[in-house]
């Protein structure tokens, strides 16, 4: 191998490496998340919920790291750590999770066990029988739902801003999607991924 062949090789490999650190330092980190989502959970609904693996969607397998992700994992082992925890504790959070538990200890929770409501395949609560509460009840029922729509949709937002990533909103609301469902008492409705109502 000539000297000018093995410093194209060596600025190849330089380049992999730099463009698979970039990729390291977005990675999501699934595990994380889904343990931040259930203790974010566990704050609004009450401790007493405990996760039921039945109704989680099986994991999707990810692919096998290449050659240069595996030698840069190697060369640059804290990588990884970057992205190795969620953060669900900032003002913003914390102020749409204390609304968000009150809402669910004043009206949530008896809407839930009568199956007025259930969780939607989507990371929000939508009205699944109006029968359910009585008329006086009804206007409050679809402004609550509302209004905890809306907390749900900006907390989605504001842990992916506190993580600095905003482009994960999309995977932190699927990752809370499940988790919500995963965490549901016995007889809450919920949705399944083609949008029929099951109950947990």
């Amino acid at each position: 191998m000539n000297l000018n062949h093995l410093k194209w090789s060596v600025a190849a490999l330089v380049c992999s490496v730099a463009a698979a650190c970039v990729t390291i330092n977005v990675y999501f980190p699934e595990a994380a998340a889904e343990q931040a989502a259930d203790r974010f959970i566990r704050d609004v609904i009450g401790p007493e919920t405990e996760p039921q693996a039945a109704v989680v969607p099986p994991a999707i397998p990810a692919p096998r790291a290449s050659l240069v992700a595996a030698l840069v994992g190697f060369v640059i082992p804290s990588a990884h750590a970057q992205s190795a925890d969620i953060d669900i504790e900032s003002p913003q959070i914390n102020a749409i999770k204390s609304r968000m538990a009150e809402r669910h200890r004043q009206h949530l929770a008896g809407w839930f066990d009568a199956g007025a409501i259930g969780f939607s395949n989507d990371g929000l609560v939508e009205i699944r029988d109006r029968s359910a509460v009585g008329l006086a009840e009804r206007r409050t029922l679809e402004q609550v739902v509302a209004a905890e729509n809306a907390d749900r949709n900006a907390v989605y937002r504001e842990i992916a801003v506190a993580n600095g990533h905003p482009e994960w909103e999309d995977q932190i609301r699927e990752t809370f999607a499940r988790r919500w469902i995963a965490n549901a008492r016995p007889g809450w409705y919920y949705q399944d991924a083609g949008g029929r109502w099951q109950q947990a």
